[in-house]
């Protein structure tokens, strides 16, 4: 008797930390239960599912017979849960003792609510480099899947595809099962029929092999167009009923199921790598440009795309400074919890400790570090709830570590990029100052209200943007088809938003220019400041625990100067920081003093980046001299006082420059790719404190801005 031909189906479903309650809400009534149903109906359908942490945690909670339901496919042996990260860190990107910590919590989850503990993890993103077998086996995870591309990177045919492989670092083993493209592809957006044939085609080759894939529940209901195709059309119950009707000599299996029953087919050591489209967008945007095009133009021979593939994940974080600094902060809170003095008391002081350590795993959850379709860095409510936990947990390892509420500096390269940070921290705020950059902020955390407050993004061209123009005015095609394949925009014009950052978005960045510059300049990014003052390296004259000064001495090079021909100025920075009523205060003032007189008059602002989220929320809003506005707000507002408030946050922010003659506010909206298509986001306002000074060569002129934050 021939033996059967096996697919394994594993099936992931993860929403973000963070994610907004109505996204949740639509992808369980889209996507997690009508899968549930159609596969009740289907007993001969036997397959992996993996639920994130954080899905499972709000199912238990809000849909909780849906677990019912779960528990019974499980004990049937219909379904077997699969673990992995609870909080669906990518693994490489963690310490040892969190990515142990991480799979075993989902692990406990799993065994306590469905009375099985998983032998598989899944791996986010299936991000893989070299040393993962040890983190898997350390962690008792006996099995994971990864794309085929993983494979023919190592020098795999395709047909010896249709196996599982052992992989080892150090001694330590792991199964990998490579997941199929074609499959993900065709599932569900090819015809049934095709699955079948292909997977036939495959059982005459390679008898009593497996075929794998690995891929999204959210495709079954939550990318466009696909609820209808999969449920309404009926995709999803006649792809089951063909499962089932091939069943002579189809065998569809648990991932765990085929791997007790056959033995490895070798060895699989195999490169750092990812799916196919997540090593492209890896890539920096011009390479990811010219990489995309060779793909096109070798996409007719995969002998020659095997050789073919992108970055490695760690690339987002040089892609994106961003991300960079997210990931450094979450390492540096990882040892700051691990160094507080272990505690097992059953004291207040352990349970916070404990408290700390949940949020710190919550803050790995991946998708705030990335860009892709998924990645969320573009998406401020993902970024902003990792940093949120990842002020809370620092807050509480500084309050159980002796010493470490004392206001102090360090002087560190915080975000591992080569150049030092001053790193200012207190009770109430946490700022880090970099040098390297304008002498700017590139972070503040106001502690009294776990709020990030400059957490904006670069505004930087992005490869889809060509598409984005292209596709300016062309009418949209109904047809379904796999969401990376799709150009949909969620508002017309948005070609109209690309427009590019010239410096990070940091605060307190000084900005000289010609006093004939508009505020129309100002939003559209011409104002053609002096770059050198503006962004250039200032040195570090002195720094305590409240304070820091810095300075750079270079030429101005407006009004078309030269080196040569450009008068000299020396610009001082003096950086404050301190308590206040209910918060805390940052205060910055700025000298400058001539060698030369300028033959032409300039204008001097100090910028603040600040966002405060949910542009169009009524609690959220800056006072103008008639009446609120809401964050989206573009214009000229009267100074010396600015201030704006978020109530979700409950935080009050007033900015203080005396002597301006005005503020300068534009928001700052990026235009990003998402599962639904291309969308305007809100990442802050830009306000610029502007001044018009009468500069001589006599004597230092000099002006302050500062910030007053209080919780509320």
């Amino acid at each position: 008797m021939p033996q059967k031909f096996h697919l394994a189906l594993l099936i992931h479903a993860h929403q973000p930390c963070g994610n907004f309650e109505h996204v949740l809400e639509k992808a369980y009534d889209t996507s997690y239960l009508p899968f549930i149903e159609h596969l009740e109906k289907h007993a001969g359908v036997r397959l992996g599912l993996h639920y994130s942490g954080p899905l499972l945690a709000w199912i238990e909670e809000h849909r909780p017979e849906y677990f019912v339901r779960l528990k019974k496919l499980v004990q049937g042996g219909q379904v077997e849960l699969v673990g992995g990260g609870f909080y669906e860190p990518i693994l490489v990107s963690i310490p040892p003792e969190d990515q142990r910590e991480q799979i075993t919590r989902l692990a406990v989850y799993l065994e306590k609510h469905f009375g099985r503990l998983p032998s598989g993890a899944w791996l986010a993103e299936r991000v893989w480099e070299p040393q993962l077998p040890t983190a898997l086996a350390t962690a008792n995870v006996a099995y994971t899947l990864v794309d085929d591309i993983h494979f023919l990177s190592a020098g795999f045919e395709p047909e010896e595809l249709f196996g599982a492989y052992i992989a080892e670092d150090r001694g330590k083993t792991v199964w990998l099962y490579p997941g199929q493209k074609a499959l993900r592809y065709l599932i569900p957006f090819g015809k049934v029929e095709d699955v079948i044939a292909y997977l036939r085609d495959a059982a005459s080759v390679h008898p009593g092999g497996v075929a794998a894939m690995g891929d999204d529940m959210e495709k079954f209901g939550v990318w466009p167009g696909t609820y209808e195709h999969c449920y309404k059309g009926g995709w999803l119950a006649d792809f089951f009923a063909a499962l089932e009707k091939n069943s002579g000599w189809l065998q569809v299996s648990t991932p765990g199921d085929y791997l007790d029953t056959h033995a490895p087919l070798g060895r699989a050591d195999l490169p750092t790598a990812s799916y196919t489209e997540m090593m492209e967008w890896a890539l920096p945007t011009r390479v990811r440009q010219r990489y995309h095009e060779v793909l096109k133009e070798f996409s007719e021979r995969p002998e020659i795309l095997s050789f073919l593939h992108g970055g490695s994940w760690r690339g987002f974080f040089r892609k994106y400074a961003e991300s960079n600094l997210l990931h450094k902060k979450m390492l540096r809170v990882s040892a700051r919890i691990a160094a507080a003095p272990v505690r097992h008391d059953g004291s207040r002081a352990a349970d916070e400790l404990l408290q700390a350590r949940d949020l710190l795993l919550r803050a790995q959850c991946n998708d705030a570090y990335w860009h892709g379709i998924f990645g969320g860095i573009y998406a401020p409510h993902l970024r902003t709830d990792p940093w949120r936990n990842l002020i809370r947990a620092e807050a509480i390892a500084d309050r159980q570590t002796p010493g470490a509420l004392v206001p102090r500096v360090e002087l560190l390269d915080y975000d591992a990029e080569g150049t030092n940070e001053l790193l200012f921290t207190s009770p109430e705020s946490q700022a880090l100052l970099k040098p390297s950059d304008g002498g700017t902020i590139a972070a503040l955390d106001f502690r009294p209200a776990s709020a990030p407050l400059v957490n904006s993004i670069l505004r930087r061209p992005e490869a889809y943007h060509t598409r984005l123009r292209e596709a300016a005015g062309k009418p949209a095609t109904g047809a379904v088809a796999s969401i990376h394949e799709q150009t949909r925009a969620k508002e017309p014009g948005l070609e109209r938003f690309l427009r590019y950052d010239r410096w990070p978005r940091h605060a307190f960045r000084v900005m000289i220019f010609d006093p004939a510059r508009t505020h129309a300049d100002y939003e559209a990014l011409e104002l053609r400041e002096e770059a050198g003052f503006a962004g250039g390296a200032f040195t570090v004259k002195s720094s305590a625990p409240h304070d820091a000064e810095l300075f750079r001495a270079d030429s101005l090079l407006l009004h078309g100067k030269t080196e040569t021909s450009a008068p000299k100025m020396l610009l001082t920075k003096q950086y404050s920081f301190g308590p206040a009523p209910h918060g805390c205060e940052v205060a910055c003032e700025i000298g400058l003093k001539l060698k030369v007189p300028l033959e032409k008059p300039v204008a001097i602002g100090i910028e603040s980046v600040v966002n405060l989220l949910a542009p169009a929320e009524p609690d959220r809003f800056f006072e103008t001299p008639t009446g609120r506005v809401n964050l989206r707000f573009s214009g000229s507002l009267p100074g010396p006082i600015l201030r704006m408030e978020d109530g979700w946050q409950r935080v009050r922010i007033v900015l203080h420059a005396p002597a301006a003659d005005e503020f300068w506010v534009a928001p700052i909206e990026t235009v990003s790719e998402s599962e639904e298509g291309f969308e305007r986001v809100y990442q802050g306002s830009q306000i610029l404190a502007l001044w018009r000074p009468p500069l001589t060569t006599q004597k230092t002129w000099s002006t302050r801005l500062v910030w007053r934050t209080e919780a509320f």
